[in-house]
């Protein structure tokens, strides 16, 4: 099987993994919790996203978190951006990258932002003109291409719709996301062949879930496809407040792992990651979510005390 030599992350942690959290997060850990990543090589990720508060509280401190985090050489910062007062902070803060975003299922478009599918499509014209036009690179997020939690199946002609869709409007990249982590190998490797004949491959990214288990086999598939760009999040942080018992995004430790395992560059430093996830893990009191992470640390205690006796 030939699989892409070189794999690019998009670490989504300090963005999509964090707006859920039901405690405030204070903008001075999620600007450490990125300066942490980009020790360990991240050089992709998402910051933030200029939203109103009052729907999304945990980042009215996007302007802040802009203003305060490092960007390495060969950085790329991206932002979620809705609307056009959206686009203003992200062009104020200085992004590089703005996120569009549209569901492939019509009664979770409904149930979501209160419009149909074509109806947001339109909506996010305006944003995709103002990012394009000021020399932004511009991605689009197409939500529930798997299943959806109001809709149940969501049809292979419905995913490709959007495709296109977010193609004319002139996205650099369109990532198709399992929101709800229900999709599995098969399913996954059919709908990114289909895709790939409505836009490059190049232009296309994988965005998985790890509900059921199904992550790294979904990766698998889409590189087997030629996939070479996909999301992660450290300690696999994130979930979706729209699915009962969606778990978070695949962890980034343990994509880094398997790719890396597959001899497929990263340019991510793995050690650098595990110590940033528990990191982030112990700042939010909450269990590590990545099983690579978790098996590392413990290799690297037992190797420690070994060590100790051994003196």
């Amino acid at each position: 099987m030939k699989f892409p030599k070189r794999v690019y992350l998009t670490e989504v942690g300090p963005r999509d993994g964090l707006q859920n959290e039901k405690q405030p997060v204070p903008a001075a850990t999620k600007i450490e919790l990125i300066r942490r990543l980009t020790d360990a090589g991240v050089r992709q990720f998402e910051a933030t996203s200029f939203v109103s508060p009052k729907w999304v509280p945990q980042m009215a401190d996007a302007v802040e978190v802009m203003a305060g985090i490092q960007r390495p050489a060969g950085s790329r910062v991206s932002v979620l951006a809705p609307n056009v007062r959206g686009l203003e902070g992200a062009l104020a803060s200085g992004a590089d990258e703005v996120v569009i975003f549209g569901a492939a299922s019509e009664a979770f478009s409904h149930r979501n932002i209160n419009c149909s599918i074509a109806e947001s499509i339109e909506r996010f014209r305006p944003v995709a003109e103002g990012a394009l036009a000021n020399g932004l690179r511009l991605r689009a997020a197409i939500s529930v291409a798997f299943g959806c939690p109001y809709q149940g199946e969501v049809p292979l002609e419905s995913v490709l719709d959007v495709v296109r869709r977010m193609r004319d409007l002139g996205c650099h990249e369109i990532g198709i996301a399992d929101t709800i982590g229900v999709g599995t190998p098969e399913h996954v490797y059919r709908t990114f062949e289909a895709a790939a004949k409505e836009v490059p491959l190049a232009n296309l990214s994988g965005h998985f879930h790890d509900t059921y288990g199904q992550a790294l086999g979904n990766t698998l598939a889409c590189l087997e496809v030629g996939v070479d760009k996909f999301d992660s999040s450290i300690s696999g942080l994130g979930g979706c407040p729209y699915a009962k018992g969606a778990t978070g995004n695949v962890a980034t430790e343990d994509l880094v792992y398997m790719l890396h395992g597959m001899g497929i560059e990263t340019g991510l430093d793995l050690d650098g990651l595990v110590d940033a996830g528990q990191w982030i893990s112990d700042q939010l009191g909450r269990p590590n979510g990545s099983r690579a992470g978790r098996a590392l640390l413990s290799r690297r205690a037992s190797a420690a005390q070994a060590a100790e006796a051994a003196a």
